[in-house]
Formats: structure tokens, sequence, C-alpha cells
């Protein structure tokens, strides 16, 4: 089952909750954690796991040989990110526009493009206990982070529970994250901001035909749950869990630590949560 863990807005708890809710899967079966957000992973400092391996990740980026290249213009055509423009004499590549997707090599008539690979980040993999954990890291510089994400959903087992952590906000990342998941949980918090970007959030998770289910964190922080349990009623989502605004939690999220390790009552409450998951997949 392949559950994700998003929120419109960073700030939210999104870690928190995804982390936790893996934690509390492992006696259920095999777990996989999966940090996609990989502008700014931190899923690790709560988890700790033990990296065993690291790949690197390339995309195609084309190559022009001078040689052949009659400036016919195909590969800009084809370009549909104008990563490419031609000019007399000269072919302009836009590094930050390129996507990679290879077209522009297999358009040109003369065969004067090949692919060389330009790095975009790495993969990071491993174990934290019984969970097998993957995070990539995006190189500082580069303008596109979902040929990192893609290669770190191909790391999805069927066989496991896993646990995708979302980048925040509702972009392309955040749509390629969500991507074919089997259900959504959308951690929001009690202010108008929350709601608002809740709201966006939902939109884009009910647009991509996956089920979500709410956490409110922050309870006690503000007056601003009752529009957001309203909103939910409207929307037919539920509100599966909320996390009060509590200096315990606080102070163990500061150390690093989850809230399993720092308050054990809640160990129940996270299980609880992948009941009502179960029970809306089924």
């Amino acid at each position: 089952m392949l559950i994700a863990v998003a929120s419109g807005k960073g700030g939210t708890g999104k870690t928190t909750v995804a982390v936790n809710l893996a934690m509390s899967l492992v006696a259920r079966g095999p777990v996989q954690f999966i940090d996609c957000d990989v502008e700014e992973p931190n899923a690790h400092i709560f988890l700790k796991p033990v990296i065993e391996r690291s790949q690197e990740i390339f995309i195609p980026f084309p190559e022009i040989d001078k040689g052949r290249c009659t400036y016919c213009g195909e590969c800009a055509k084809i370009c549909e990110f104008n990563a490419m423009a031609v000019v007399p004499g000269s072919v302009l590549v836009f590094p930050d526009l390129c996507h990679g997707c290879g077209a522009c090599t297999m358009i040109c008539p003369e065969r004067a493009i090949r692919e060389v690979g330009k790095r975009m980040g790495v993969i990071e993999s491993g174990h934290a206990g019984a969970i097998e954990f993957f995070h990539g890291r995006l190189d500082i510089g580069q303008a596109s982070s979902l040929p990192l994400i893609r290669e770190l959903k191909k790391k999805v087992s069927p066989a496991a529970f896993s646990i995708v952590d979302v980048p925040p906000g509702t972009s392309c990342p955040v749509v390629e994250s969500l991507r074919e998941s089997d259900f959504s949980i959308l951690v929001t918090e009690p202010t108008p901001f929350g709601l608002h970007d809740l709201e966006l959030a939902a939109g884009v998770a009910k647009k991509l035909g996956v089920p979500s289910g709410v956490v409110i964190n922050r309870t006690s922080l503000g007056d601003g749950e009752g529009p957001i349990r309203d909103f939910c009623r409207a929307e037919k989502i539920p509100v599966m869990m909320n996390i009060p605004f509590d200096r315990k939690i606080a102070e163990a999220y500061s150390k690093g630590e989850t809230i399993f390790e720092a308050l054990p009552s809640y160990r129940e409450k996270f299980s609880e949560i992948f009941k009502q998951i179960a029970e809306k997949v089924s």
C-alpha cells in the first residue's frame, strides 16, 4: 500500500506525521519510507537510518555536433520546454530549462545531437531498524527536482507499506510524488493560511483521483479548527487525527526525537490512522 503524506504549505508537521505513521506500521509487515522532499529532506533526522548505498542520478542532456548540424531548427520546434533555440550558425541549449526528454535527439534528421549525462543529485538508501529508507538530495542550482522524485518512486515495493513524504505546496514535485498513491494524508494547522493551503492540496489530490484524509496539527494553537472541519465536512474528507500544541512534542522535535519516543501513548493513535486508511482503501 502506498500512502502519501502531504501538506499545502511547509511547517505543518507533515514529516512528523509521516515518520510516526511509518513506525506504527512496523508490526504489520515490511515498511518503506521514501522522502521525496529532495530539496530539503529531513526525515533522516528522526529515523536515523544507516545509509548503505548511494546512487547518482543523471538525465540525458543534448550536446550538438557542429560538424553535422545544418541548423534546420527541428530540435527547437520539438522542445516543449523551450530549452533550445537555433540562430544563424549556432544552436543554443539552456540547461535550466532542459527536462532530459530526449525528443531533440530522436527528431534530428542529421543525427547531430548526442546525449550526455547531466547530474541532478543523489539517492541514498539504507535501513532505520526494520524500515527500509530512501531519500534524495537535489544538487544545488538544479532547477527541477522531478527526475530525482521519479527515480525515488521507482523504489516503491508493492509488497510493503510505503510511506512517501511529499514536498510541501501544490506544484509539479507534489503532483509527481502523489501520483498513483492509494491514499493521501493531508497535514494542516488551525490557521487561515493552513485552511487556504489545505483547500489547494485537497484539490490536487482530488484531481489525481487519490482519496484523502486530514490530520490537524497544533489544534490548541489557534481558533481555526472549526473552519477546517467545516471544509472537510463539505468535501467529505475525514479528519483522522488531532495533534495538540504540546510542549513535550515540540521538545522532542527539537532533539530529533519522534512522538513515539517522547509520548508512547500516541502509538495507538497512529495505528488508528492506518485502520481508517485500510477501511477507505479496501
